[in-house]
């Protein structure tokens, strides 16, 4: 069985692999060789670089393993019409992204930027009026595996946490939920608003006017999960009126974010270049789940984990 990866992990993971299944024929390489296609049964990608084309090309594929969460560049029609079998890594994300939410949180806080630039410039301020995130509110948009985590941390500094999710069924670590429906309905009890919602056509520029209105002027939103969720030119109003205090940004539609954009020069914005997923971890998680799967896909088995809805493209 041929094992195609536009991923190349590091040698101890490709050694594991070898190990696990040596009966296997695994091959990482950069970019999709044409005439291996034809014989691959699984292929192992981000997903960025799957086309209809190269679907085509692969007469003998059966299973995709897409080594991320996000799954808006996948080309869904041209998979579900060969019944492939998709899964992502799904759930890898939430320690990272949990941990970038609340030290990001506590920048703000703890006025760490100004901080910074004082010690450059070696100003000796005392009179920084800094807050704390004890007591205050945190509502998360996407209250999954990565919403829970945020809000499991945010317990931790003593912080009401409400979600908002599609179905509204209780998540642990929440102290209520709501749906997408209602979601004016929680915006204007939080002191923070935690995006983590994935691009799907419910999603794309949920972000509205009246949702920034409905915001306590000192609220802090955060988006980590997709670009896609804001109308930029929307929010940039809405922070220029007062409508919100501060903006942490680490997704952007498109990227990565233009030089010259408002965004870079906002005083209430801070910037960061898409990387809150980010781990030394990544690769050993993502591979793990793979493996998991891979024992069940040899046995025959249906107990996959992450098994992607091609029609709802996650």
């Amino acid at each position: 069985m041929l094992i195609l990866s536009t991923i190349i992990p590091n040698e101890g993971i490709q050694t594991k692999m070898k190990d696990a299944f040596p009966e296997l024929n695994f091959i990482y390489q950069e970019g999709w060789m044409d005439e291996r296609l034809n014989e691959a049964e699984i292929l192992i990608t981000y997903g960025e670089d799957l086309t209809e084309k190269i679907i085509g090309k692969a007469a003998n594929l059966k299973w995709i393993m897409v080594m991320s969460a996000g799954m808006e560049l996948m080309p869904f029609k041209a998979i579900e019409e060969r019944g492939i079998m998709v899964t992502n890594a799904r759930g890898i994300h939430k320690i990272p992204m949990a941990e970038y939410t609340i030290g990001m949180l506590l920048q703000y806080e703890k006025k760490l930027k100004l901080l910074l630039k004082n010690e450059r410039e070696e100003i000796w301020d005392r009179k920084i009026e800094v807050g704390e995130l004890n007591g205050k509110t945190m509502l998360v948009l996407g209250a999954g595996a990565i919403g829970g985590e945020v809000a499991r941390l945010g317990k931790a500094f003593r912080m009401t946490t409400l979600g908002v999710n599609r179905s509204g069924k209780p998540v642990e670590s929440i102290d209520r939920l709501y749906t997408l429906d209602n979601l004016l309905e929680a915006i204007p009890g939080a002191d923070y608003i935690v995006s983590v919602l994935p691009s799907t056509d419910e999603t794309k520029d949920l972000l509205q006017k009246e949702h920034y209105k409905a915001m306590k002027e000192s609220a802090v939103f955060v988006n980590i999960g997709r670009g896609d969720l804001i109308d930029e030119g929307v929010l940039i109003e809405a922070l220029e009126a007062g409508e919100l205090a501060h903006a942490i940004l680490d997704v952007f539609d498109p990227e990565p974010l233009e030089k010259g954009h408002p965004f870079w020069r906002m005083e209430n914005v801070t910037v960061t270049p898409h990387l809150s997923s980010k781990s030394g971890e990544y690769l050993p998680r993502t591979f793990a789940i793979f493996e998991k799967n891979m024992r069940e896909y040899l046995k025959g088995g249906k107990d996959f984990i992450n098994v992607i809805d091609l029609s709802r493209g996650y």
